[in-house]
């Protein structure tokens, strides 16, 4: 009996411990009553959508298992980048009667199940370029009632409307004023003119120079630029791996004013021409890899040299030097055989200060500017194998440097002016007439340059900033592009260097400098 009894005991023990266990675990699990969904102050949920009024910001504490979101009248203008990331089930997304103007470039980032998007009755004037792009399989969109400015920034949305499967209602532009009313859907394309370029610093050249002269040799580009401060002529050579121009070589040269590269059957000469101390022609012995003098320049033909042009007539080599001296005399010189020997002089005393070779239409010209008399015209005469006096540019007579150009059919002569205007005249079949003027007081360089299809001007100054001009084909005229920081300028060259368009600004005073032509697509 006593040991049924204290079976008993036991047992009562047990069960009482396992419904207090038991009372335990009912107690524990009556402090969590059933999670309700959140839901902001400013918004009405239920189990999947959500409706939003007044809201500060998009709202985060929503179900994650929401597929409709409203938000009316918000209380914010931008849309920010993954601004509904945390709502990545959603399929329907009104915004629509509310005041925003901006959109990040990523605000609908993770909504893969997004089928109808309202951005209707806002304050648009742009959206980010392919903001749909993230939506596989929206089906409906409406933009309506936004103010949007139908520029480049739209042209995206012209071609993506072109080609999408999304049903879009019927949007228009609100500017600028030739788009204004018209259909988005219906802009054609070639109305927008998206591309636009501009000049860079690409890269500085810690020396003043005076001339600039890209050259090709055994497949490598370089560069020559006299150098008179450091009494040296300048080879630099294109590194196409780093992009950079880096010293190569140094000529001698006390009082340089220009150093002209010509390859003639494979050789690499350099004309030095110099102010003082006589001018010389070097050569390149690839055996011993350096420049050694080959000929002196008859120093009583060529006093105070101020421009080289060389050139090719009928399959021989040619460089003319002209001479700024009172009484010096502009001269052509010949290759033969193992040098280049005096052919002819031309226009003596009259103080020449730049020489332009014109090879058109089959008859080499070569012109002649002077700071003395209006630029002389020679045309080369076959028969005489010399070049022979045509006619004067009357229109200027103090030209300090001359160039050319074409333009379609049109022949064009460019020249610059120290005093006064520089002007650009037309070739009218028998004489030049003027186009244009344009504003250079202490202009010594001028340079029309062609890059990719786009014609430039570039028009230096010792008293302001380097001016671009860019030449108008409907106007036939150019128009003023941008300003470059060049200090006192002696020339521009243009240098096509691979993949970089390079225009180089030799300068008298300061560094020289080197700009890099970019595109810039306005519609990206």
């Amino acid at each position: 009996m006593a040991g049924l009894q204290a079976r008993r005991v036991s047992g009562l023990r047990l069960l009482a411990l396992s419904t207090l266990g038991l009372c335990l675990m009912l107690q524990v699990g009556a402090k969590r009553p059933p999670k309700t969904p959140p839901c902001p102050p400013s918004c009405s949920c239920t189990r999947d959508t959500a409706f939003c009024v007044d809201s500060k910001a998009v709202p985060r504490n929503l179900p994650s298992e929401v597929i409709s979101l409203t938000l009316v009248n918000a209380a914010f203008s931008e849309i920010q980048d993954g601004a509904f990331s945390h709502l990545p089930l959603l399929q329907f997304l009104l915004l629509n009667s509310n005041k925003f103007t901006l959109i990040g470039d990523n605000a609908f980032t993770g909504l893969s199940h997004l089928q109808y998007l309202s951005l209707a009755n806002n304050n648009l004037q742009t959206l980010p370029r392919d903001i749909f792009r993230p939506l596989d399989i929206l089906s409906d969109l409406d933009l309506r009632g936004n103010s949007l400015n139908c520029d480049c920034k739209v042209k995206w949305l012209v071609e993506w409307l072109a080609h999408t499967n999304t049903t879009v209602a019927p949007i228009y532009c609100a500017s600028p004023p030739r788009f204004q009313e018209h259909k988005v859907q219906d802009l054609p394309l070639r109305e927008f003119d998206c591309i636009t370029t501009d000049f860079v610093l690409y890269q500085t050249l810690s020396f003043p120079a005076v001339s600039a002269e890209p050259f090709l040799y055994s497949s490598d580009l370089y560069l020559a630029l006299a150098q008179p401060g450091a009494s040296a002529c300048t080879i630099l050579k294109w590194d196409y791996v780093e992009r950079q121009l880096r010293d190569y070589d140094r000529i001698p040269a006390p009082s340089a004013v220009h150093c002209k590269p010509m390859v003639v059957d494979s050789q690499l000469y350099v004309v030095v021409a110099q102010l003082f101390g006589g001018s010389y022609i070097y050569h390149w012995d690839p055996n011993t890899t350096r420049f050694t003098k080959l000929q002196d320049i008859d120093p009583q033909r060529v006093r105070k040299p101020n421009d080289l042009e060389a050139f090719r007539i009928d399959g021989d080599w040619y460089f003319a030097v002209a001479d700024s001296s009172k009484a010096g005399a502009t001269s052509l010189y010949r290759w033969h055989q193992n040098g280049f020997y005096s052919h002819q002089a031309l226009h003596p005393w009259h103080r020449d200060t730049d020489l332009e070779f014109v090879d058109g239409e089959g008859k080499p010209r070569l012109i002649v500017s002077s700071s003395s008399q209006a630029p002389v015209i020679y045309q080369w005469s076959r028969t005489q194998k010399q070049f022979v006096a045509q006619g004067e540019v009357t229109q200027v007579p103090d030209a300090q440097a001359v160039k050319h150009f074409r333009a379609g059919r049109d022949s064009y002569l460019c020249l610059s002016r120290y005093i006064g205007d520089s002007k650009i005249l037309r070739w009218e079949g028998a004489r030049f007439s003027e186009v244009q003027a344009l504003p250079s007081r202490g202009s010594l360089a001028l340079q029309p340059f062609l890059v990719g299809g786009r014609r430039y001007l570039a028009l230096g100054s010792d008293f302001s900033f380097t001016q671009i001009y860019q030449w108008d084909e409907g106007r036939q005229k150019f128009v003023r592009f941008q300003e470059l920081a060049v200090q006192a300028p002696r020339a521009f060259c243009y240098m096509p260097a691979g993949d970089a368009q390079l225009l180089l600004a030799p300068s008298f005073k300061g560094q020289t400098l080197v700009y890099r032509h970019v595109v810039v697509d306005l519609s990206a």
